[in-house]
């Protein structure tokens, strides 16, 4: 399976991006955040095209299976120190068990815009009380030979406690800004996260 391109960090010191291949081992089945399990095979998306217009709808079962072009949130959220949530799945999930992500996130459903799907996967997947105002900071259009969605990318801050589902979450912690970085070589993360969270550092470098 043909891996993509990636850029990514050598180290806080470090200069250029220099170019690499995901540290990410493939499973067979590559979803990442667009895999929302809480949604079923049958909930209708959005089926966009290059430039992020709508063209159609199809069940999330058919966009999987015919590689159609579709929408996520991807939501990087900060406690008032200024930490990061990062999460590891469990190893029940279907796809990428006990792999670790730095977004919550999941697909926009059909009629749904990117800030109404960014607050409420924020909300679900974090277990807040209270309403979220994610921040959007930019849209990417992610491509792998299996899988394409354009993806929107906000930072919200968190200011309560979180209480991650264990169905979904095996392990969470809020980890600084350097503690994530010298992580990205060392633990296994979902694909989609760590490419939007590489064109992060890489914006605000």
């Amino acid at each position: 399976m043909r891996q993509p391109k990636i850029s990514i960090w050598n180290g806080p010191e470090a200069g250029p991006l220099v170019e690499w291949v995901a540290v990410v081992r493939r499973s067979p089945r590559i979803v990442g955040v667009a895999d929302e399990e809480a949604l079923s095979a049958d909930e209708i998306l959005d089926v966009v095209d290059e430039h992020d217009v709508v063209v159609g709808q199809a069940p999330r079962r058919e966009v999987y299976a015919k590689r159609l072009r579709h929408r996520a949130a991807f939501v990087l959220a900060r406690d008032p120190d200024g930490r990061i949530f990062v999460h590891r799945r469990t190893a029940r999930k279907l796809v990428f068990p006990s792999l670790y992500d730095m977004f919550v996130g999941g697909v926009v459903g059909a009629g749904e815009t990117y800030d109404a799907a960014a607050r409420r996967e924020a909300a679900e997947e974090l277990g807040v009380d209270g309403p979220l105002a994610p921040v959007p900071l930019f849209r990417f259009l992610y491509e792998t030979p299996e899988h394409t969605w354009w993806s929107a990318v906000y930072e919200v801050r968190v200011d309560g406690p979180v209480r991650p589902q264990p169905e979904e979450v095996d392990w969470y912690a809020f980890l600084t800004d350097d503690e994530l970085h010298r992580r990205l070589g060392e633990w296994e993360w979902v694909p989609d996260g760590f490419e939007a969270y590489r064109r992060l550092r890489e914006a605000r470098a």
